[in-house]
């Protein structure tokens, strides 16, 4: 932060709006504004991060069960436990695209028709996500984690076991209902345990793990179904998935918190309270139920949710832009046999540059987004807008742009397969850090309906993936590589138009429509 923020050139907000941190004119970070620290705790009590002058947001209770009160070490593994969880359900997801070839040898199958149990497993993983969401709120999220992935323990296996195409189709649908369960709650297990200051770098790593999952899935399916049986890529999705079950046994607890009560009263009727065995099945959390507002209210707050403008403008642009690059995975491994006549171990081995692609992205994301954050704060007098959050998909869009451009001259007239390596690796990079920009942006603008605006985000990328894995491969074939991924280049840039308008429309929109709840 800077040391020449000056109070006096700066309107004071009142108490009670210095209280909840956020004000018209956007979050205040810095207490050097107020006269430092020590004026704030003398005049409100406010409470401020380790180097003094950060406040934080949230402020947390007096309570040791709070939370944002658990230390580190136990927050980050239960950002652990949830990023693990969210690659395994993408993991599993896509290692289904290698192993269609021989699953429709052995049933006698088109592969376009074992295609569709990838396309089914895709659609439900994301839109099923808005329901484990609602109740999420309603039972707690440990119950709903819980018995969601011992349901993925039991349909990984029951894939891995099938003995028929209809059998395998029942259990990727059903394994898909439940297995997304971090993938759509993240951010609101995020929102429960850091401070408003911390989230882009937490959900950087639990964006990191959702990206990276659909390249590690092919490329350990190819490598599976090079030396054994494809049935032994579902073993490991079972295998991981119960390693994550495990973790959440041992380590996970409640992370929600009532802090719509006073900090005396959140702090004497707290959810986290009770036997943790009583939390792990949901007893604790259904005691109190009525303090989140009922059923039909949380039933209906996706819905609330999507009707916010930033919202479901943010979900257009993410659709467009995750469209292609799951378009481009699920088709490349077909484009490399048919023009460089890779195996299967080619194939694994070229999945190196989406995954390398992933953590390229996640390691810029680390550092520039709390180095864009600390500009932010410095140039506009120790406040920071959630629409400063967009400023990194001006870096994304060029990445995700010139990726398919230079990728559909290299498929188109057969390049060496290094650049298309590459320029993939460039497209993911971007996908990467619009991921976390939008995930941040939403989750600063409305931290009411944290788990909500994950669950609409999932949603927008499993939609996306629905359309391109049924649109690249026909659109490709009908009017060529580059005009099809020239087009999709277009459009990605398109899209980048919504952001820009956010970025100067968005705090306009958001004050005019309100808060969600």
């Amino acid at each position: 932060m800077a040391d020449h923020l000056d109070p006096e050139k700066v309107p004071q907000p009142q108490a009670h709006q210095i209280e909840v941190g956020q004000v018209d004119e956007g979050y205040v970070l810095d207490s050097r504004l107020y006269g430092g620290a020590e004026k704030l705790a003398a005049d409100g009590g406010l409470k401020t991060a380790a180097d003094g002058h950060t406040i934080l947001i949230p402020q947390p209770t007096d309570d040791v069960h709070d939370p944002l009160n658990w230390s580190a070490t136990r927050k980050n593994i239960v950002l652990a436990i949830i990023s693990a969880t969210a690659f395994v359900a993408d993991f599993g997801s896509s290692i289904g695209a290698v192993t269609l070839l021989p699953q429709a040898q052995e049933w006698h199958l088109s592969p376009t028709t074992v295609q569709h149990n990838l396309v089914a497993n895709i659609i439900v993983l994301g839109v099923f996500g808005l329901i484990i969401v609602a109740f999420s709120n309603y039972l707690g999220r440990l119950p709903v984690l819980l018995f969601c992935l011992t349901v993925s323990i039991g349909t990984a296996a029951w894939c891995a076991a099938a003995t028929s195409f209809n059998s395998f189709l029942a259990a990727r649908i059903v394994n898909g209902l439940f297995s997304g369960v971090t993938q759509s709650g993240g951010l609101m297990f995020i929102q429960d345990i850091f401070f408003f200051h911390e989230h882009p770098r937490k959900i950087n790593i639990w964006s990191a793990a959702i990206v990276l999952s659909p390249y590690l899935g092919p490329f350990t399916g190819a490598f599976v179904i090079w030396k054994t049986t494809w049935r032994w890529s579902f073993w490991i999705v079972t295998i991981l998935t119960g390693l994550c079950w495990l973790a959440v046994l041992l380590f996970m607890d409640e992370t929600y918190y009532d802090r719509g009560a006073s900090a005396a009263a959140a702090a004497t009727v707290p959810v986290a309270r009770g036997s943790r065995l009583g939390r792990l099945l949901g007893i604790e959390q259904w005691r109190r139920s009525r303090v989140r507002g009922g059923f039909v209210r949380s039933v209906t707050r996706p819905l609330i949710a999507v009707s916010k403008l930033p919202v479901l403008l943010c979900c257009l642009y993410y659709f467009v832009i995750v469209a292609w690059v799951i378009g481009v995975n699920a088709a490349l491994a077909i484009w490399l046999t048919q023009f460089y006549r890779f195996n299967p171990k080619n194939l694994g081995l070229f999945y190196f540059a989406g995954i390398t692609g992933a953590i390229l992205g996640q390691a810029v994301g680390h550092f520039l987004y709390d180095l864009a954050g600390r500009r932010y704060v410095r140039a506009h007098q120790g406040r920071i807008e959630p629409e400063a959050r967009l400023a990194m998909t001006w870096l994304s869009t060029p990445l995700l742009a010139v990726g398919l451009v230079v990728m559909s001259f290299a498929l188109q007239h057969t390049w060496h397969y290094m650049v298309v390596a590459v320029f993939w690796a460039m497209q993911v990079a971007g996908l990467m850090i619009a991921t976390t920009s939008i995930s941040a942006y939403l989750l600063d603008a409305y931290p009411e309906g944290s788990g909500e605006v994950g669950a609409w985000i999932a949603v927008a990328r499993t939609l996306g993936g629905f359309v391109s894995i049924y649109a690249e491969i026909p659109w490709v074939t009908g009017v060529g590589m580059e005009k099809a991924l020239g087009t999709q280049a277009a459009l990605t840039v398109a899209a980048a138009a919504i952001v820009v308008f956010l970025q100067f429309y968005g705090k306009r929109i958001r004050h005019r429509q309100g808060p969600m709840y």
